[in-house]
């Protein structure tokens, strides 16, 4: 794999308020980045790298400066582990677009078994004011063809204590596309150790392309993860659960740092499926359908026929010195969904 440089050419500075707060977003377009801050303090970096096959926000960083995000394979970590390599930062795709896997792929899958794969590759920045950043990107399979284009919108903001992202996906259609049912999705985030479940025993994990993944024990010094959702369920039992947020709650540094997922009333198949996992990745899915639920009657997959649109939209928050009840983040749901 090729490493990602964080090269230091000329450098585009662009300075904005998303109402009281200062967002600052540094473009620098020879290192493929955009750093973001957020009253005067670093918060994420847009990044879409060559070797990737997506773009990301990678790291991402609290309000006073801890990192949530896993170092691998950018920066790896003492005791790190460096399973599923495609699980980077915060990023959004699918396991099953016309029978592509977007979701798995990465420097791993070798060229004999590309063809299975699709990418979202990177196509131009359009703005960056506001507090808003929007790029546009390009899904397309391992010859290049276009399946769907997306026109990705960022909206940032902070506190003293909270940063958040509603991140935007507005997918429009090029050739015929369907979204068939997938655990695989859809927006993901790979978070640090800290956040991890202990855990005792080795795991195993399959793929949508039947690969096994495993996942060894790990080292559960400083490892205190538990997720929670809107229903009550606690722990594992979040997994594969529709629930309009999901929250991931653990201490790092003596810091509590609550990590809040919301879905959007306007997505397909509002509210989402739980993607969450002890070993560290937190995910909601809209078009899991009975890849999470076998007693479904009817597919939740998804048709657009060229020139169709459909959006996708989520709010994370994060936030240190101290946790969110579930009474708050309720709360800050039906804020966003009202």
């Amino acid at each position: 794999m090729k490493r990602f440089l964080y090269l230091l050419p000329l450098l585009t500075l662009m300075a904005c308020s998303s109402g009281k707060t200062d967002v600052l977003f540094q473009r620098d377009d020879e290192a493929r980045k955009i750093d973001i801050s957020i009253d005067g303090k670093y918060f994420t970096s847009y990044i879409y790298p060559v070797d990737m096959e997506k773009p990301v926000l990678w790291p991402i960083v609290t309000a006073s400066g801890k990192d949530i995000t896993r170092g691998f394979p950018f920066a790896p970590r003492a005791f790190e582990s460096t399973d599923h390599p495609h699980q980077v930062g915060l990023w959004f795709n699918f396991g099953n677009v016309n029978g592509l896997d977007f979701w798995n792929n990465s420097y791993a899958i070798p060229a004999s078994r590309k063809a299975s794969y699709g990418s979202v590759v990177f196509d131009r920045v359009v703005s960056a004011s506001d507090g808003r950043l929007v790029t546009l990107s390009n899904w397309v399979d391992s010859d290049g063809n276009v399946l769907m284009t997306e026109e990705t919108t960022f909206v940032f903001d902070g506190s003293q204590d909270e940063r958040s992202i509603v991140r935007t996906a507005r997918l429009t259609a090029v050739e015929p596309v369907v979204f068939n049912e997938s655990k695989e999705g859809m927006l993901g985030l790979r978070v640090d150790r800290a956040f991890q479940k202990p855990s005792d025993k080795p795991e195993r994990y399959t793929d949508a392309n039947g690969i096994v993944t495993e996942v060894a024990t790990v080292n559960n010094e400083g490892v205190c993860g538990e997720y929670v959702n809107s229903l009550g369920d606690r722990g594992d039992d979040v997994w594969s659960k529709r629930a309009e947020w999901t929250m991931l709650n653990g201490t790092k540094e003596g810091d509590d740092i609550s990590i809040l997922i919301i879905d959007s009333k306007y997505n397909p198949n509002f509210p989402a499926w739980s993607h969450a996992r002890g070993y560290g990745l937190f995910a909601v899915n809209n078009m899991g359908g009975r890849e999470f639920d076998q007693s479904l009657t009817e597919a939740a997959e998804y048709r657009l026929e060229p020139g169709q649109k459909v959006n996708f939209i989520y709010k994370i928050i994060i936030k240190d010195n101290g946790f969110f009840t579930s009474q708050e983040a309720e709360a800050r749901a039906r804020e966003f969904n009202r």
